[in-house]
C-alpha cells in the first residue's frame, strides 16, 4: 500500500505522539508498504527520508480555532493529488487535519482518523470547533482510539458513530530488549544502594512535577531515595505567533480579548490558573539542601538514557493532571519496572492490561483533569517502596503481558488492517 500518515510533529521532533507514529510508520514499511508523513517544517531535520519513512514537509502551523498560516493550499494540494492508498491522520485541534475540514468531501483516498484524546472538548474556546466534530468524523471511513472509555471514544458514541476500532499504545521490543547499564546510577551521581523514583513528562506544568515533588518530600523513606523528574522544555507555541493570531483577538471584545491573551501567556509558559508559587525545582533545591536520605534531580536524558532510567529505576510514578493514553506507563511496563498512576487518561485500563502497576486515588473535575492531593501520593509512594514483593510481581505481570500484546510489532499489525480495511 501507499501510506500517507499526517502529523503535526514527527522525528526529529519529541514527544509522545511522535514516538507512536514514528514505531507505526516504520514497521508499516519493514511489512512492505511505501509509507510518507506529513508534516511541519524543521531546522534539525537533515533528511527527508529517515529509516525508510519519506518525509515531506510543509510550511504551515496553527489550528481551527487558532488560526491556520503557512502554505496550506500546497498541503491540500499533496493530498488531493497524491496517489495513496490511504490516508492516516493523528490528533485532532492541529493543522493536519484542520486544513482538510474544507476538502474532507473530496477527498476519495480511504481516510483513517485518529483523534487523540480531544484535550479541549471542555475548553469554551473550542466550542464552535466541537460543533462541527461530528460532521468532520463522520466523513473518514475509520477512527483509531486508543481507550474504550475517554471523552473522544464517548464522543463518537454520543453522537451515534460506530466505525471505529480501539487499538492501545504500546513500548518497542527493540529498545526495551537491552542490557541494563551498571553504571548508570554512578554517570548520575546516585548511590548503589538509593530507591530510584522515576517520572518523566515535558515539563509543561501540567505533568505533575509539582506535585510529585512535593509528595517526595512529604515523605519518609527507610534507605537513601533518589527522584528522578526527567523531561524536555517545551517549545513556544505557534499559537503565540503571526498576524493570524492578532486578528483570531480582535474578533473579541476587550474584556475577552484581554482573558484570552492572559490564558494563551499561561498555556505557553505552563503557569496554568493554579500555578503554586513554588515550582519543582524550588522544592529540589529545599530536599536537596536538607540534611536527609532524599535527592531529586532534574534531568533531560537522551532517549537511549531515558531507557537505562526505566531499567534501572525501582518504581515509576505518574502524577499528570490531563493525558489520553499515557506512553511512559507502557514504556514502564517494559522496562519491568512497576509503576504507580494517578486515574489520567485511560491509566485504570493500562493497568488492567498490564497488570503492571496499581492506581492512587486522585479526583478528577468536570473538565477532566485530575488533580492529586500530594500527601495522598507520598502515602502511596510509601506502601509500595515498603514492599518489594508487590513491586517485584508488578514488574513481572507487566513485562509479560505487554511482551504478549503490547510490542509495536504486534500493534501495528492492528494499524495494518485497519488501513486495509480489514475489521478488527
Amino acid at each position: 500500500m501507499q501510506i500517507l500518515i499526517g502529523t503535526d510533529y514527527y522525528y526529529p521532533s519529541v514527544g509522545g505522539q511522535q514516538i507512536v507514529l514514528k514505531e507505526i510508520a516504520e514497521r508499516l514499511v519493514k511489512l512492505g508498504h511505501k509509507v510518507t508523513v506529513a508534516t511541519a517544517k524543521m531546522q534539525s531535520r537533515l533528511a527527508n527520508n529517515h529509516n525508510g519513512v519519506n518525509i515531506k514537509e510543509f510550511d504551515i502551523e496553527g489550528s481551527y480555532v487558532h488560526g491556520i498560516q503557512g502554505k496550506v493550499n500546497d498541503y491540500q494540494n499533496f493530498i488531493m493529488n497524491g496517489d495513496f492508498d490511504v490516508i492516516l491522520i493523528k490528533a485532532a485541534q492541529g493543522w493536519t487535519i484542520d486544513a482538510l475540514i474544507p476538502i474532507l468531501n473530496k477527498i476519495k483516498t480511504r481516510k483513517v482518523f485518529i483523534p487523540c484524546g480531544f484535550s479541549a472538548l471542555y475548553d469554551p474556546y473550542y466550542s464552535e470547533y466541537y460543533k462541527i466534530m461530528p460532521d468532520i468524523l463522520r466523513q473518514f471511513d475509520h477512527l483509531i482510539f486508543y481507550a474504550s472509555d475517554y471523552r473522544d471514544i464517548n464522543f463518537a458514541r454520543q453522537h451515534n458513530i460506530t466505525n471505529f476500532s480501539i487499538i492501545p499504545n504500546g513500548a518497542s521490543k527493540i529498545e526495551f530488549s537491552v542490557p541494563k547499564e551498571t553504571d548508570f546510577r554512578e554517570r548520575l551521581n546516585i548511590e548503589k544502594n538509593s530507591f530510584v523514583i522515576l517520572t518523566v513528562g515535558t515539563f509543561t506544568g501540567g505533568k505533575g512535577h509539582y506535585e510529585l515533588a512535593q509528595a517526595f518530600q512529604m515523605a519518609n523513606f527507610n534507605q537513601p531515595t533518589t527522584l528522578i523528574l526527567n523531561g524536555n522544555q517545551p517549545s513556544i507555541s505557534p499559537k503565540l505567533k503571526g498576524s493570524v493570531l492578532i486578528k483570531q483577538y480582535l474578533k473579541l471584545g476587550p474584556r475577552s480579548m484581554l482573558r484570552r491573551i492572559f490564558r494563551d501567556l499561561l498555556y505557553v509558559f505552563g503557569i496554568g490558573k493554579k500555578s503554586p508559587k513554588r515550582d519543582w525545582m524550588d522544592i529540589a533545591k529545599e530536599v536537596n539542601s536538607e540534611n536527609s536520605n532524599k535527592k531529586i534531580i532534574i534531568t533531560d536524558l537522551q532517549r537511549q538514557d531515558v531507557i537505562q532510567a526505566f531499567l534501572n529505576s525501582d518504581l515509576f510514578v505518574f502524577a499528570s493532571n490531563i493525558e489520553y493514553s499515557p506512553l511512559v506507563l507502557f514504556e514502564s511496563a517494559a522496562a519491568g519496572l512497576p509503576f504507580l498512576s494517578v486515574p489520567v487518561g485511560n491509566a485504570k485500563e493500562i493497568i488492567e492490561w498490564t497488570k503492571g502497576g496499581v492506581l492512587c486515588p486522585a479526583p478528577v473535575n468536570n473538565n477532566g483533569d485530575t488533580n492529586v492531593n500530594p500527601q495522598i501520593l507520598a502515602k502511596e509512594i510509601m506502601k509500595l517502596a515498603n514492599d518489594p514483593k508487590k513491586r517485584e510481581q508488578l514488574g513481572k505481570d507487566g513485562k509479560m503481558n505487554w511482551s504478549n500484546k503490547l510490542t509495536w510489532e504486534k500493534i501495528t499489525i492492528e494499524y495494518e488492517n485497519v488501513l486495509k480495511g480489514i475489521n478488527i
